[in-house]
C-alpha cells in the first residue's frame, strides 16, 4: 500500500482546526462527513469572530469607521474569492447564501430572461437536487424541458451521449464538477466546451471541487460557476457565484430590497448594475469575510500535495474497504476525490452510522441528495465517507477496523 506523501505538514495542518481535537463516546474523533461540511481552521475563526469584535458595521453607504472598515472587508473578500477563481474583475463575484442559493438565482432569472417554450436545459445524472429542481420549476413555468446525460457503470459521465444530447434548442447547460455521491472528477471544460459549440450557457456545481480541485474559470471556459463557502473550510450559510460580466449584466434581478438598485420611486425603479444587483438587503458580511479567509487559507497550501495527500488516502481507503466481505462501493472512477459512497450486504446504512459513531468516526448516510443517481444505482441509500486534508492514514485504520467491528456486530 502507498504511503501518505510528506510533501504536507498533515499534523500542523490538523492542528489549525481546533474541532478534530475532541473525544466522541470517549474515542478520538474521526470526521469523515466533510462532504456534507468541512470543519473550520483557526484562522476562519479568528476572521469571523475579529468582524464582529471590531468592525461590526453594515456595509456601504455609511459614513462612519466602523461602515468603513466593514465595507472595504467586505470588498476585499469580493477580490479574493475573484483570484481564487481567477476571474477577471471583482465585480464578476456575487455572494449568496451557497450553491443552492446561487443555482436558484440562475434558474429564477435565466428561466424569466432566456428560457421560452420548448427549449431544453441538459444536466446530468449525477446532479444534487439543488441542480434539479431549481430547473424543473423554471422549465414548469415557461414549458421547457430538461434533458439529462447518463452516467456510466463505474460512475463518469457518459459524454458521447452528452454531444447527442445537444441541439439548437439547448439553452442551458449545468453541470456538477465533483460529484458529493461518487467522488468523480468530471471533464468540466470539455462540458462546457459542448455548451460554448451548441451556443449554450454553461453553469458549473462547484460545491466539491472548491476543497479539493484548483478552480480557473478561464480555463474551464464556463460562463457561471458556483462555491459554497462551509465545503472549502469557510462558514456556512455563505457562497459565491462568478459570472461572466456580460452574462450578468444580461440578467434581470433575482431579490428586490435595498442595495440593488440605483433609484426607487413608486413609479418605476433603476436597478444597480452587478454585483449590487443580485444582493439585496444586508448581506453575511462576517460569512464573506471567513469564506474569503478559507480561500486565502487554500491558496496557502501547495494543491499538487493536496491532491497527492488525497488521492493516496483515497487508495488506502478503497483497497482497504473493498477487502471487507459483503461491500458494494459505488463510483469507480480513476479520476476522483476521496469520496466512498457504499453499502454493506445485509446492513442497512441507517444501522450502520450510529455503531461507527460509537467509535468516534462519523460517516453521512442516506440519499446525499441524489436520488436519481441512487435509482441510477438501484439503491435507495448509502453510507458514505469522505476525506479530506486534514484527514491520515491512521484514521483510514480506524475507520475500516470500525466498519469491521460494525459488520461482525448487525450481522452477528
Amino acid at each position: 500500500m502507498p504511503s501518505t506523501p510528506t510533501a504536507l505538514d498533515i499534523a500542523s495542518i490538523r492542528g489549525q482546526f481546533p474541532a478534530l481535537d475532541q473525544q466522541v463516546h470517549g474515542k478520538p474523533l474521526v470526521y469523515l462527513d466533510n462532504a456534507a461540511t468541512t470543519q473550520k481552521p483557526q484562522c476562519v475563526i479568528d476572521a469571523v469572530v475579529n468582524f464582529y469584535t471590531s468592525s461590526n458595521a453594515n456595509v456601504h453607504r455609511g459614513l462612519h469607521e466602523l461602515s468603513a472598515r466593514a465595507t472595504k472587508a467586505y470588498e476585499a473578500a469580493r477580490a479574493q474569492i475573484a483570484s481564487f477563481v481567477n476571474a477577471d474583475a471583482a465585480a464578476e463575484i456575487i455572494f449568496t447564501s451557497g450553491v443552492t442559493d446561487s443555482l436558484n438565482l440562475l434558474a429564477s432569472t435565466l428561466g424569466a430572461s432566456t428560457l421560452a417554450e420548448g427549449d431544453r436545459v441538459l444536466l446530468t445524472h449525477m446532479e444534487h437536487h439543488s441542480n434539479i429542481v431549481p430547473w424543473q420549476m423554471a422549465c414548469e413555468r415557461v414549458g421547457a424541458h430538461i434533458d439529462v446525460i447518463p452516467v456510466t457503470d463505474i460512475g463518469e459521465l457518459d459524454l458521447q451521449a452528452a454531444a447527442d444530447l445537444v441541439g439548437p434548442q439547448t439553452k442551458v447547460v449545468s453541470c456538477v464538477w465533483v460529484s458529493n455521491a461518487l467522488g468523480t472528477v468530471n471533464d468540466i471544460a470539455a462540458v462546457c466546451r459542448l455548451a460554448a459549440n451548441a451556443g449554450a450557457i454553461s453553469i458549473v456545481d462547484a460545491a466539491q471541487a472548491g476543497a479539493h480541485v484548483p478552480i480557473d474559470v478561464q480555463e474551464i471556459g464556463c460562463d457561471f460557476l458556483a462555491l459554497s463557502g462551509h465545503k472549502m473550510y469557510g462558514p456556512t450559510g455563505i457562497g459565491a457565484l462568478f459570472g461572466k460580466r456580460e452574462r450578468l449584466e444580461a440578467l434581470p434581478p433575482y431579490k428586490g430590497g435595498g442595495e440593488m438598485i440605483q433609484s426607487v420611486s413608486f413609479a418605476g425603479t433603476t436597478y444597480a448594475a452587478p454585483p449590487a444587483r443580485f444582493e439585496a438587503g444586508t448581506p453575511n458580511i462576517a460569512g464573506a469575510i471567513g469564506m474569503a479567509e478559507a480561500a486565502r487559507f487554500l491558496a496557502s497550501l501547495d494543491r499538487d500535495a493536496i491532491h497527492a495527500h488525497e488521492a493516496a488516502l483515497n487508495q488506502i481507503a478503497t483497497e482497504s474497504i473493498l477487502q471487507i466481505e459483503g461491500v458494494q462501493l459505488f463510483g469507480r472512477s480513476a479520476n476522483k476525490v476521496p469520496i466512498l459512497t457504499f453499502n454493506i450486504d445485509g446492513i442497512h446504512p441507517y444501522d450502520l452510522a450510529p455503531v461507527l459513531d460509537h467509535y468516534g468516526v462519523a460517516i453521512r448516510t442516506g440519499h446525499h441528495c441524489t436520488q436519481p443517481l441512487m435509482d441510477r444505482l438501484g439503491i435507495s441509500a448509502a453510507a458514505r465517507a469522505s476525506f479530506t486534508i486534514y484527514n491520515t492514514r491512521e484514521e483510514v485504520d480506524v475507520f475500516i477496523h470500525a466498519l469491521t467491528r460494525a459488520r461482525q456486530l448487525l450481522l452477528g
